[in-house]
Order: structure tokens, then C-alpha cells, then sequence
């Protein structure tokens, strides 16, 4: 009912200049964002003929991970979990093509092979042959399908409410078909709503601040960034994961909260049955973003975990 009541007040603002005129969301431009998001002027770098906006901190000679955003976020959703590695890891994270301050993909492609071979070109860019990688959500799916089908360039993968399961809405073999809501954000983008949609990846909403919520909503005004979100949810097509995660053997670590809303914690134990080195870490009371809603809570079993000391994550064990 909510939502149809949400696309009842898109359509109209649409129809009715004087509202829509008051909702209408034009792009902001870079030049309002940069000063805000952009850490340094060099951590915009040309990958494979695409700019990407990247972070890349810590010890050079360190070991590398390369953290993954998910749907309609950005980089800095690894911050606080970045300055709680990068003391003895080298921790690249990413703005994927057409999220954060990454502009949109020159050829609009954002086709998980496509942008695979983007992390391996930055990979190369960046002179890191080998790395671990964490991703959250659509992040997950780019992850594992990476450990699979390159296992020379991934040494350890961390899984956090990963995508790939076929849920409702989300079939195998079929795009998606994409709402009106979502169509209707070209146009228009009210906070309040947004911060809605957000929340529903956190168990305690209370715990979505202000700021973040900022964050997300101007990042989603950067320029081309909500037609990209739009194209790349158009593009996608699941397939099913089985045999490709029966392919992978690097050592994976899963992060799930239990109360995820966005994809369910049940299917921590499909991964655990088709991975043959996996271990779970799970958290009674957080949701889809363990790394916004308890930074400090959830990445010490990541750390243990990438930095090999086994015996400290408290996992379970996949017999």
C-alpha cells in the first residue's frame, strides 16, 4: 500500500507543474559533490577507458583488499571498517562505473562481466596481482563471480549479505522488470523517501544518521548516476551461482545480519553448502549493512579473517 501510494504521488507531482516543479531533484554537479566526497584529486583514475573513483590507503607492500560497494551506494560505505584495516592490509575500495563519483560507464554497460574486467584492469592499474576482496550485497555477487573465474588473482573473499540467489522479483535467466518508483527517480528524489529505503537495510533504523542519509542522496545526484542505477538494474540477469561457487576454493568468510530485510539470512546456509571452505559470522540484531549500522562490532572477525588469524573469528565451520 505504501508503495502505491508513493508511485500515486510521483505520477502526480509529474502531472501537476507546480508540484512537480517543488519535487523535481535535478543532478548536482561536480563541482558541489567533489569538495564533499573527494578525498584527493588523484584518486580519480582512468581504468580501461573509464574514469573510477577510487581509495587506496595503507601499506603499499602490505597485502591488498578490494572492498565492494552494493546497489546505489558508494565507497564510503567501507570507511569505518577501511580505517580499522588499513594499519596492516592496503585497502582499495571502489565506486563502481555510475555510483559515488564514478561517472556512468562510456559504453553503459554494467554487466557483472563487464565490470569484472573493470576490477582486474584496476587491479593491473594499480600494480596488485593478487588480492583479497570483500563485497556487500551486489558487491557479493561481483566477488565471488571474480573468485571463480580468475582464482589466480583472489586470495581470500568475505561475503557480506551477498547477492546471487534467485528472490522475488529476481528470477534466473530474466532481467527484472524495473518499477515505476524507480523510473520515476529520474525525476525526482525526495529525502525523505530515500532515507526509507534506506533504513530498511538496517534492524535498527535509529542507527541511520542524518549524514549518511546525506550522503546517499547526493551521491544519487551526481550526474548520470540514476540512469546508470537504472541501466545496471536493467542489465542484470542472474544466473544460478551453484557451479561457479563449487569453483571456488579460496577461503570465504560470510557476514550476515539476521535480521536482513533486503536479502534473507537463510540463505547463509546455500552458500555454506556449496562453498568448500566457508565459515559464518552472524549478528542477532543487525541487518543488510553490518559495516553502517555496527562498524566497530562487525569487522573484527573480518580483520581476524584477512589477516589469517583463524582461531580469533568465532565462525562456523563448514564440515
Amino acid at each position: 500500500m505504501k508503495t502505491v501510494l508513493r508511485v500515486a504521488l510521483i505520477v502526480l507531482a509529474l502531472a501537476l507543474p507546480g508540484l512537480g516543479a517543488w519535487l523535481y531533484a535535478p543532478d548536482k554537479t561536480r563541482a558541489d559533490l567533489e569538495p564533499l566526497y573527494l578525498a584527493r584529486p588523484d584518486d580519480m583514475i582512468d581504468v580501461a577507458g573509464t574514469r573510477l573513483h577510487i581509495r587506496d590507503t595503507g601499506p603499499r607492500a602490505a597485502p591488498a583488499v578490494i572492498l565492494i560497494h552494493g546497489f546505489g551506494s558508494s565507497l564510503h560505505t567501507w570507511e569505518p571498517w577501511a580505517e580499522g584495516l588499513d594499519d596492516a592490509l592496503r585497502v582499495i575500495r571502489l565506486d563502481l562505473p555510475g555510483s559515488g563519483l564514478s561517472p556512468p560507464d562510456p559504453a553503459d554497460d554494467y554487466t557483472d562481466d563487464h565490470v569484472i574486467a573493470l576490477l582486474l584492469a584496476m587491479m593491473d592499474r594499480l600494480g596488485v596481482q593478487r588480492a583479497s576482496v570483500v563485497g556487500n550485497s551486489v558487491g557479493g555477487r561481483l566477488a565471488w563471480t571474480m573468485a571463480a573465474r580468475h582464482p589466480e588473482r583472489v586470495d581470500r573473499l568475505v561475503l557480506v549479505s551477498p547477492d546471487g540467489f534467485a528472490s522475488p522479483g529476481f528470477a534466473y535467466g530474466k532481467a527484472p522488470d524495473v518499477p515505476l518508483i524507480m523510473q520515476a527517480m529520474r525525476y525526482v528524489l525526495p529525502r525523505g523517501m530515500l532515507k526509507s529505503n534506506i533504513a530498511v537495510g538496517y534492524a535498527d533504523p535509529a542507527a541511520l544518521t542524518e549524514p549518511t542519509v546525506t550522503r546517499y542522496h547526493d551521491l544519487m545526484l551526481a550526474p548520470g548516476a540514476r540512469q546508470a542505477m537504472l541501466d545496471r538494474m536493467e542489465q542484470t540477469v542472474l544466473r544460478d551461482p551453484v557451479p561457479m561457487l563449487r569453483r571456488i576454493k579460496a577461503p570465504v568468510l560470510l557476514v550476515w545480519g539476521q535480521k536482513d530485510a533486503m536479502i534473507p539470512f537463510a540463505n547463509a546456509a546455500d552458500y555454506q553448502r556449496e562453498l568448500a571452505d566457508v565459515r559464518l559470522v552472524s549478528f542477532a540484531d543487525l541487518g543488510h549493512l553490518p559495516q553502517e549500522e555496527a562498524p566497530a562490532r562487525s569487522l573484527p572477525p573480518v580483520r581476524a579473517f584477512l589477516l589469517d588469524a583463524r582461531s580469533a573469528t568465532a565462525a562456523i565451520t563448514k564440515p
